[in-house]
């Protein structure tokens, strides 16, 4: 005896309902994204081109020396444990530079 594997679209539905979870819309939308997906593909495209945009910024504004920096003579304290997290997140952000 033979089985036969059918998965009635099943996969195709998890694939939709994943991008759909991905792109923050509500299950509503999962036929929408299945019969025509271009629409939600450029406002996924536009978003990640926004992040994009802000991870940019981000690292210009962590860089050494931003352009238009001037020393004023000022000076700032901070505690060991905030300097040390600003540390992290510029070398997060180094990292996804580097990754782009």
């Amino acid at each position: 005896m033979t089985v036969i594997e059918h998965d009635f679209g099943k996969k195709d539905k998890d694939k939709v309902r994943r991008f759909t979870k991905l792109v923050t819309l509500e299950a509503q939308h999962e036929a929408n994204v299945l019969a025509n997906p271009l629409p939600y593909l450029e406002r996924a495209e536009e978003r990640i081109t926004r992040l994009e945009m802000a991870l940019t910024e981000a690292a210009n504004a962590a860089a050494d020396d931003p352009p238009g920096y001037v020393q004023t003579g000022e000076r700032i304290e901070i505690d060991k444990a905030e300097y040390e997290r600003l540390l992290r997140c510029k070398q997060i952000l180094d990292a996804a530079i580097a990754k782009m």
